[in-house]
């Protein structure tokens, strides 16, 4: 049985740090505290959790020299394009702090009490969370749920993907010096045993999990056998579409779908993996993105000008090449020369970005999550077809439609269409890839269930009490 945890850098395969895990027995004494603890934090008054996130905010942002470098060692992304994760996390815990005090307020049912009556609703921290957080961006996710959780009063153990065990310490480090106590904020590094023994403890009341779907099964599975009710939040993958129509502006529109497809190596949860391309534009559309592609720089993430590194592990690397290479043996045609990236070499973690046409719904790379940077694009002759090639899925993350809504009334009407219709948690208009802290974060079927951000995701990181009173007695 594993007892440490090494964590490989994706570029040139060398061992950067190494984590020991506690023994069960130390895991056990590490919740109880947590569980202990837990009970004077929630008693802090929840102007001041909020003014310690403000701060914690503060002591985040003077380490921001630091961490784009030790993320890209850790995950491979492109030195470069780390500093977004960073705006992105203040982003999100700004407004997360935002929301707070109208987010957790007693709701009032005064307006509809009886004389003599006085009733409300308060919302209450659940005790201890268990994130279990992942390596493609594991400050942006893991700010969703473990800023929430404090704030709403509870502790958190904080699990971070051995892939990027330094995130989630300097995270929980930030957290302490703002004023967080230390047993409120525990990173644990442990085995999958020790995480199936955490989530079945019976103090740990809450799991929030991110990552793959087998992952979430297995947690769920877990859960399942756990004494009592184990409340279970699971934000998993996906295969997210998108479909252009005739209407739509093609240079703007090829540019952010090549990012959205290519971005972090296409290693994201919504990153864009499937266009539908309507007939009258598909030819012209394709040939735009072809050459958007071949303008990529792949290589050391370490330097400046790369703007496309490898995928997490080599493991990870021949996954994506394995799929597109059943895709092109059923029939697809690959659009990117492979002497364009020379560095992408079997037995690596670079990955060649691929496009490929000719593709269709029997083939894994056009219902599968790929997690690399390669994209299927398909034709099709209508609204009608797209919507049903793009609810043809097991997931159900994110889509996105592109059309000239601002100069076509009818084309707005369109969109609001596929709004209704399409099976997804977040739908866009020209856009794709982003998380607005404002929307709710979920998924349907195989993407999972719960929602984190907006004034939704605390209510899953708290539960309601009703508080029923009867002033006059006579």
């Amino acid at each position: 049985m594993a007892t440490s945890q090494t964590t490989i850098i994706p570029h040139n395969q060398q061992p950067l740090i190494t984590r020991t895990y506690p023994e069960q027995s130390e895991l056990d004494t590490l919740i109880k505290n947590a569980s202990e603890v837990q009970k004077t934090w929630s008693k802090v008054p929840l102007k001041e959790r909020i003014a310690i996130g403000r701060k914690f905010m503060d002591e985040f942002r003077g380490m921001s020299e630091e961490i784009p470098m030790e993320l890209t060692m850790q995950m491979g992304r492109p030195v470069s394009q780390c500093p977004g994760e960073i705006r992105g996390f203040l982003e999100r815990a700004s407004y997360m702090l935002d929301i707070a005090e109208s987010s957790l307020a007693d709701v009032s049912l005064a307006d509809t009490d009886k004389p003599g009556f006085k009733r409300y609703i308060k919302r209450v921290p659940l005790g201890v969370v268990l994130v279990i957080a992942p390596w493609n961006f594991p400050y942006l996710v893991s700010i969703n749920s473990v800023l929430p959780a404090l704030i709403s009063g509870n502790a958190v153990l904080f699990k971070p993907s051995p892939q990027t065990p330094l995130t989630a310490e300097r995270f929980a480090l930030a957290l302490t010096r703002a004023g967080v106590p230390k047993d409120v904020i525990q990173v644990v590094h442990m085995s999958p045993s020790l995480t199936t023994f955490t989530i079945q403890h019976p103090l740990v009341n809450f799991v929030s999990f991110t990552g793959s779907v087998s992952g979430g099964r297995s947690v769920e599975e877990a859960a399942v056998k756990a004494k009592g009710f184990k409340g279970v939040a699971l934000e998993l993958g996906g295969k997210d579409p998108a479909y252009v129509r005739p209407d739509a502006d093609l240079d703007y529109t090829v540019a952010e779908l090549v990012d959205g497809a290519m971005f972090n190596s296409g290693q994201s949860c919504c990153a864009v993996e499937r266009i539908y391309v309507h007939e009258s534009v598909y030819d012209t559309f394709v040939e735009k993105y072809v050459a958007m592609v071949k303008g990529y720089k792949l290589g050391d993430p370490t330097l400046p000008e790369t703007n496309l590194g490898p995928v997490v592990s080599v493991a990870s690397a021949e996954r994506i090449r394995k799929q597109v290479a059943d895709a092109i043996k059923a029939g697809a045609k690959p659009l990117i020369p492979e002497d364009l990236f020379p560095t992408a070499q079997s037995g690596t973690a670079f990955v060649a970005p691929q496009v490929l046409v000719n593709v269709n719904h029997s083939m894994d790379v056009m219902m599968e999550e790929t997690f690399g940077p390669v994209i299927g694009i398909q034709k099709v002759s209508s609204d009608e077809e797209a919507l049903k090639l793009m609810n043809d899925s097991p997931y159900g993350l994110t889509a996105s439609v592109w059309t000239n809504a601002a100069a076509n009334p009818e084309s707005q009407e369109a969109f609001l269409k596929f709004a209704d219709e399409i099976e997804a948690g977040t739908v866009f208009l020209n856009r794709c890839d982003y998380l607005d802290p404002a929307l709710a974060w979920t998924g349907v079927k195989d993407s999972g269930r719960g929602i984190s951000l907006s004034k939704f995701g605390y209510d899953q990181l708290t539960r309601a009490k009703s508080v029923h009173m009867k002033i006059k007695t006579n």
